[in-house]
């Protein structure tokens, strides 16, 4: 009779070890199923985001460019400007050199 209980207490934690087994490969699967789900939900956020910068550098680098642009253009008229002068400024003393 000893021999029969302890091979049903036996078989009766075999069979709560394959449940518990079960159970937590089942919870393991889940697990792993949410974070997967997780991680592709922040790549996908994170993508956005990079998105985002770059357009952000983007509108930041055509801003500069256009700042370089616009005073390259005030330059080179602040040159013509200034080459003009110095031609009428040339001209007035040669027209006085040659009045001498």
């Amino acid at each position: 009779m000893r021999k029969i209980i302890l091979a049903a207490a036996i078989a009766g934690t075999a069979l709560s070890l394959a449940a518990c087994s079960e159970s937590t490969e089942e919870n393991a699967e889940a697990t792993v199923d949410s974070m997967a789900a997780d991680a592709e939900t922040n790549a996908d956020s994170m993508g956005a985001e990079l998105d985002a910068a770059g357009d952000s550098i983007e509108g930041a680098a055509n801003d500069a460019g256009n700042t370089i642009e616009g005073a390259a253009a005030n330059t080179g008229d602040a040159v013509e400007g200034a080459a003009a002068e110095v031609d009428a400024e040339a001209e007035e003393l040669e027209a006085e050199g040659e009045a001498l």
